[in-house]
């Protein structure tokens, strides 16, 4: 188990007021919680900006599979990915639209390319990409 560590923090009261509804309304049983959660977004992103290191992340596509040749290129792209694939799932939305999710590795910049590179393909209606890293 981790060794945890206590700390005080002071904070304007109109604040803590502010963050304590955010929290409850995002259902944290507790600030600490909430708190590490903001301390690892903040280093997630400075990893992200540094370009250190590699991140995880996960790219989702929906496109219309009915678009010539959409289903092809995507798989290029993914054979000649500077990143590491994992894993893909696809999902049947409807009789047009596909759900593409791709769990991947690699350094920041290949891996937001690899998503800017699915993103712009002809037939992408909307993608996304959450990203984290390993933090020890």
């Amino acid at each position: 188990m981790k060794e945890i560590a206590r700390f005080g923090v002071s904070l304007p009261t109109d604040l803590l007021e502010k963050f304590d509804r955010e929290i409850d309304r995002m259902g944290y049983g507790n600030r600490s919680k909430a708190i590490a959660d903001l301390i690892r977004d903040s280093l997630v992103g400075k990893a992200w900006e540094a370009e250190k290191g590699e991140v995880v992340g996960v790219v989702t596509l929906v496109y219309d599979h009915h678009t010539s040749k959409v289903v092809n290129r995507l798989l290029e792209l993914q054979h000649g990915a500077d990143v590491t694939i994992y894993s893909t799932m696809h999902i049947h939305l409807d009789h047009h639209n596909c759900l593409e999710i791709l769990a991947i590795r690699g350094k920041p910049g290949d891996v937001k390319a690899f998503a800017d590179s699915a993103r712009s393909v002809r037939g992408v209606e909307h993608s996304g990409l959450m990203v984290t890293s390993n933090l020890k």
